[in-house]
């Protein structure tokens, strides 16, 4: 990494309230490079899923008077919305629920374009249809295109938000809690796809509190836990059982198989 390369993604002393005084974010600062593929580990309520509403700007950080605040992508803080598409694509479990209704996943895919919910007046060029069919191959969700996504279940429907996403060639895919309510075999199909997408060149930037949600081609991990940043690392020196420990309050150790870290309950200590 180059020190004068500009950060995809930076977040520079970023505060922001939920109500009058309650901090979900509190002075975090952070630098995403294009081409990192990295993880967001915390518990529930460590301020992952608002770190993501910032970027979307459904939230917007405190302003301070006496040091610089600010959320840019690619040195920029203001960006038209069409080209920002094409830098950044966003899945997160609001996303699908807005989603869940009587359309097929193809018109999900298409709407991506259009950054609607399905397919309205809006006028699809021979282009727009081909580069869909193009992720939807790549995706290996051909076989489910016209099928409605409320009759889908939870894991076909994020592929094919995921599909949405994608569309624009995005530098990179941020997924916010993308394994919630998957089954076993949902999770193994999601996992095998997202690794798939990162060795296809497209950063993955993953937000979730699953330790085994990490693919193997994820090489950073940050730490996040009552709105702060607390470490931020290589993978094999920050998933160690002491820190993973002290994250989530409770005692465990660490195990590697196959490049995926698994936490397994340690073992109690004898008095």
């Amino acid at each position: 990494m180059n020190d004068q390369e500009v950060p995809l993604l930076e977040f520079k002393d970023l505060t922001v309230l939920k109500g009058v005084k309650a901090k979900v974010l509190n002075s975090i600062s952070l630098k995403i490079y294009e081409g990192d593929n990295l993880a967001i580990l915390g518990p529930n309520g460590a301020g992952k899923s608002s770190l993501i509403k910032v970027i979307t700007r459904e939230y917007y950080p405190v302003l301070k008077d006496d040091r610089a605040s600010s959320c840019r992508i690619l040195g920029q803080e203001r960006w038209n919305i069409s080209e920002l598409r094409k830098l950044l694509g966003i899945v997160s479990n609001d996303l699908q629920h807005v989603c869940t209704r009587d359309i097929t996943g193809l018109e999900v895919v298409l709407s991506g374009f259009f950054s609607s919910i399905g397919l309205f007046k809006e006028r699809l060029t021979p282009a727009m249809k081909k580069k869909a069919g193009r992720v939807i191959e790549f995706l290996e969700i051909d076989h489910l295109k016209h099928r409605k996504m409320n009759e889908m279940s939870s894991g076909e429907a994020r592929r094919f938000l995921i599909g949405r996403a994608l569309v624009h060639d995005p530098k990179a895919l941020i997924l916010d809690e993308p394994t919630t309510s998957l089954d076993l075999h949902a999770l193994y199909k999601f996992t095998d796809m997202l690794r798939k997408i990162a060795r296809s060149g497209t950063s993955i930037i993953l937000v979730t509190h699953n330790l085994s949600d990490i693919i193997p081609e994820i090489g950073r991990v940050v730490l996040m836990k009552d709105g702060k940043f607390c470490m931020d690392g290589d993978k094999s020196a920050v998933l160690t059982g002491k820190n993973v420990s002290k994250l989530f309050g409770t005692p465990v150790d660490i195990n590697i198989k196959d490049g995926y870290y698994y936490a397994l309950r340690a073992p109690a200590k004898v008095r």
